[in-house]
């Protein structure tokens, strides 16, 4: 006996698109800002600045990849329904 996780609805799909953006985008600033922080701290201008942006980029652009993984793993079951 398993049971299967019931379709996301339209509007919940729309929602895990939408937060997407929203942490790539707050992911790139909370690096930029740590690295912005621990130059001012250690005045090490502008190196910590630049790898903590590139970590944050990297991370949200990570937490997008899931997303998709997520989105295509729930595609492929799905795949035995008819096409229009």
């Amino acid at each position: 006996m398993t049971e299967e996780k019931p379709e996301k609805s339209i509007f919940g799909q729309l929602l895990d698109a939408s937060s997407v953006g929203i942490q790539l985008v707050i992911s790139t600033f909370v690096g930029l800002a740590i690295g912005y922080g621990l130059d001012r701290l250690f005045g090490t201008s502008p190196w910590l600045t630049f790898i903590f942006l590139i970590i944050g980029i990297i991370s949200g652009f990570r937490e997008l990849f899931r997303v998709a993984r997520k989105v295509d793993k729930g595609d492929n079951a799905g795949n035995n329904k008819p096409g229009l």
